[in-house]
C-alpha cells in the first residue's frame, strides 16, 4: 500500500518553491502564511527557483515544521600573496527578526595555519564576542578530522543569538605558511556537514557559502499565555512546546498521529496494520505506521497512541518486548510416529524416549504438539 502523504501547505496555497517545500505555517503569498515573519519569497531567476526568507539573501535549503530552517551563510575569507599582501576579505553577517541561530546544531569554525577568528553577535540587546585561533608550521602536523588547533579550531555557540558577524584574520599575513595555507576562513555551519582535512587550507578558496541552522518559533509567549489567544497556533490533536532557544513556542502532532500541527486537521491518524501468521495484510483503517510501533500482529490506533492485540487462534499482549502472540495449544499439527519401533534393549528405549521428550518444548514454542500413536 502506498504511505500517505501529508498536507503541509495551507488549502489552496503553493507549497513547493523550486525542489524546497514550504509548509505553513510558512507561505509565499497573501493568507498562506502565519504572519509577516513566516512570509517566503520564491525567486523565480534562479533555474530551480530558490527560495529566501522575505526579502533577504537568506537562501533556505529546507523547511522544518519541527522549529528548524536549513540556511546557506557566506564564508569569510581573509586571503594574501606570497609577499603578505592582501588579496581577498570577506565579513559576512547576519541578522533575523525573530529567529535564532541553532545553538545545538552549528559550530563555529576557522582554518588556516596563521589563523584567528571571532563570532560576534546580540542575544536580545546584549552583545556577545568569542573566537578561536589555529597555528601550524607545517602541514604535516595536521592530523584529517582533527579541529583541536592545528589548521583548524572550533568553538560551540551560546543561545539565543539573533545575529551574527564573522571576521578572520592573521598574525604574520601568512608569509610563513603560504605555500600550504595562503588563507583563513571561519564559518558557522551544520556540525554534521564539515570534517577537516588538510586539503581546506587551499580549497575552501573556491566555496561561497556553507549550510547552517536556525530555530524558529510562534511569537515571543510561553504555551501557557499563547492558549489564551484568539491567535494560538496549535490545531487539533497536537500539543504545544516552550522552544529552549529564545522565547515563543512550537506545535507539534500527538503520540499516534503525524503530519502539520500548524495546519486545521494538520494531524492525522497513523494506518492500521494487520499481520497474519502467513502474509503480511495493511488495512487502510486508521493506523500504527511501521517502526512506529511494539506490536508483533494486531495495532489499533487510538486517539493519541494504539494498543496491540493477537488474531484469532493466538492468545498473548501481542507486543515485541512482552509475550508476543502465542498459537493456540489446540491448533496443533499432529505428528504421528508409526507403532511399529523396534528397539534393541531397555537402555536404548530410555534413550530413544530422553532424545524425543527433549524436543518438547521446542516444538511446543512453534505451537507445535506431538502425539505417539
Amino acid at each position: 500500500m502506498t504511505k500517505p502523504t501529508w498536507a503541509q501547505a495551507k488549502l489552496g496555497c503553493q507549497d513547493k518553491c523550486g525542489s524546497v517545500s514550504i509548509p505553513y505555517p510558512f507561505g509565499m503569498t497573501d493568507n498562506c502564511y502565519y504572519n509577516e515573519g513566516f512570509l517566503i519569497t520564491c525567486n523565480e531567476i534562479f533555474n530551480p527557483p530558490k527560495p529566501f526568507l522575505k526579502e533577504s539573501n537568506i537562501d533556505i535549503i529546507n523547511i522544518s515544521i519541527n522549529g528548524q530552517l536549513h540556511v546557506m551563510q557566506y564564508v569569510a575569507y581573509d586571503c594574501y600573496d606570497q609577499f603578505g599582501r592582501r588579496e581577498h576579505q570577506i565579513k559576512p553577517w547576519i541578522s533575523f527578526e525573530n529567529l535564532k541561530v541553532s545553538s545545538t546544531e552549528n559550530k563555529f569554525i576557522a582554518i588556516g595555519c596563521d589563523t584567528y577568528a571571532t563570532i560576534r553577535g546580540y542575544r536580545n540587546d546584549k552583545s556577545y564576542e568569542s573566537g578561536c585561533m589555529s597555528i601550524c608550521s607545517s602541514i604535516d602536523y595536521i592530523s584529517n578530522g582533527s579541529c583541536s588547533g592545528i589548521g583548524c579550531c572550533q568553538i560551540s555557540i551560546p543561545e539565543g543569538l539573533h545575529s551574527i558577524d564573522v571576521a578572520v584574520s592573521s598574525y604574520y599575513n601568512h608569509t610563513k605558511v603560504w605555500n600550504f595555507s595562503p588563507c583563513s576562513y571561519a564559518f558557522v555551519i551544520e556540525e554534521n556537514k564539515f570534517n577537516f582535512s588538510s586539503a581546506n587550507l587551499s580549497d575552501l578558496r573556491n566555496v561561497t557559502e556553507l549550510p547552517m541552522v536556525i530555530d524558529w518559533a510562534i511569537g515571543n509567549v510561553t504555551c501557557e499565555v499563547a492558549k489564551t489567544s484568539s491567535e494560538y497556533a496549535c490545531m487539533k490533536n497536537s500539543m504545544c512546546y516552550n522552544v529552549q532557544n529564545g522565547a515563543g513556542y512550537g506545535c507539534r502532532c500527538l503520540e499516534g498521529y503525524k503530519g502539520n500541527a500548524y495546519l486545521p486537521h494538520g494531524c492525522q491518524g497513523l494506518k492500521l496494520r494487520v499481520v497474519t501468521w502467513e502474509n503480511n495484510k495493511e488495512l487502510d483503517i486508521d493506523e500504527c505506521e511501521e517502526g512506529l510501533n511494539q506490536c508483533t500482529m494486531i495495532c489499533i490506533n487510538t486517539p493519541g497512541n494504539y494498543s496491540c492485540a493477537c488474531p484469532k487462534g493466538y492468545h498473548g499482549d501481542g507486543r515485541k518486548h512482552g509475550y508476543g502472540c502465542m498459537r493456540d495449544r489446540s491448533q496443533v499439527i499432529m505428528i504421528v510416529l508409526g507403532k511399529h519401533i523396534f528397539l534393541s534393549s531397555p537402555l536404548e528405549a530410555i534413550t530413544f524416549l530422553h532424545n524425543l521428550l527433549g524436543h518438547f518444548d521446542l516444538l511446543d514454542s512453534y505451537g507445535i504438539g506431538l502425539q505417539i500413536a
